[in-house]
């Protein structure tokens, strides 16, 4: 591992210099509304979803019309277009804007720029963007940066601070700070304080603590769990935690496409083992319309521990 590390290690530094030529180069488009980026620092499963979903019913409670932003990614339509659940599908969309527009009109645009323009167009007086941190079409008044807070067996989720293809960062980790507003600190609802060393990683930016907690009861009874998340096993053990009965946990892929022939056969080994079938809510609107009936949706949402200090970040942006 070490060695293929070493090997990568020049290919990291020109995908660093890449990025921050493109980060420098670009010219934001002031879309007419203020923009609120939610993105990392990682490759991916940090959490960003629920965050943004978060942030949606947040800024909306606040009496101020907020739209998503989202690039689709695992949906065949460019944009930009409003995302409508009762007509399009994850093939159509991608699985996240299907989540967020729960929580109000999200769009889905390849080009970001263009896709905030519609949206401020449309009546959004504020845009939260899912992803677009190394992004810089569009002008962002406000950047968060999502950061998985759980220090699992001494692995740090910026592992050793190299940048992909040697490692996990996306940019290097001062760099990707230094433009952002405050890092949301993403933890599970039953971890305890933040890891002291974690935090002081980020200096002085600030830091919004959010814990993921069950937003319901998991079904009764035993069940058989699977998930094509980011970190598959996370979910395994909330469900656990949360009482779950499971005989077993087939984990997938990101973003994985269920086909007929794997859901017939986690169903098969359900019905054997006399026990149903439950996942994710991002795992449920990629099932086909005649599985979801057969399958339960487990849901879970990201809580702000502060929600004051997220109100005083959000105050000089809002209308």
């Amino acid at each position: 591992m070490r060695v293929t590390r070493l090997l990568l290690t020049p290919l990291s530094w020109i995908w660093a210099a890449v990025t921050a030529w493109r980060i420098a180069a670009a010219k934001p488009v002031d879309p007419g509304a203020p923009v609120i980026c939610v993105g990392n620092l990682t490759m991916g499963g940090t959490g960003k979803t629920p965050i943004v979903r978060a942030l949606m019913a947040h800024i909306t409670a606040l009496g101020v019309p907020v739209h998503g932003l989202s690039r689709g990614y695992g949906g065949r339509l460019t944009g930009p277009v409003e995302v409508d659940v009762e007509r399009h599908t994850a093939r159509d969309v991608g699985d996240e804007p299907l989540l967020l527009a729960l929580e109000g009109p999200v769009w889905v645009s390849r080009n970001r720029a263009e896709g905030a323009v519609e949206a401020a167009i449309s009546g959004a007086a504020a845009i939260v963007m899912d992803d677009g941190h190394q992004n810089g079409s569009v002008a962002k008044a406000l950047s968060l940066v999502v950061v998985d807070g759980e220090t699992r067996d001494g692995e740090w989720p910026f592992g050793g601070g190299q940048v992909f293809p040697a490692g996990p960062m996306r940019e290097p980790l001062q760099a990707g700070l230094a433009r952002a507003d405050a890092v949301v600190l993403l933890m599970p609802g039953d971890l305890g304080r933040p890891d002291p060393e974690l935090l002081a990683l980020f200096g002085d930016t600030p830091v919004l603590v959010a814990r993921l907690e069950p937003a319901a009861e998991p079904p009764p009874g035993p069940q058989l769990g699977f998930a094509g998340v980011g970190k598959p096993w996370k979910v395994e053990r909330s469900l656990r935690a949360a009482g779950c009965r499971l005989i077993d946990f087939a984990a997938f892929p990101d973003h994985f496409a269920y086909d007929e022939a794997t859901l017939e056969a986690l169903w098969a080994r359900a019905q054997d083992a006399g026990a149903g079938l439950v996942t994710t809510e991002k795992d449920w609107v990629r099932l086909p319309v005649q599985w979801r009936a057969r399958v339960k949706a487990w849901p879970v949402r990201a809580r702000f521990v502060d929600p004051g200090l997220l109100d005083r970040l959000l105050e000089p942006i809002l209308p």
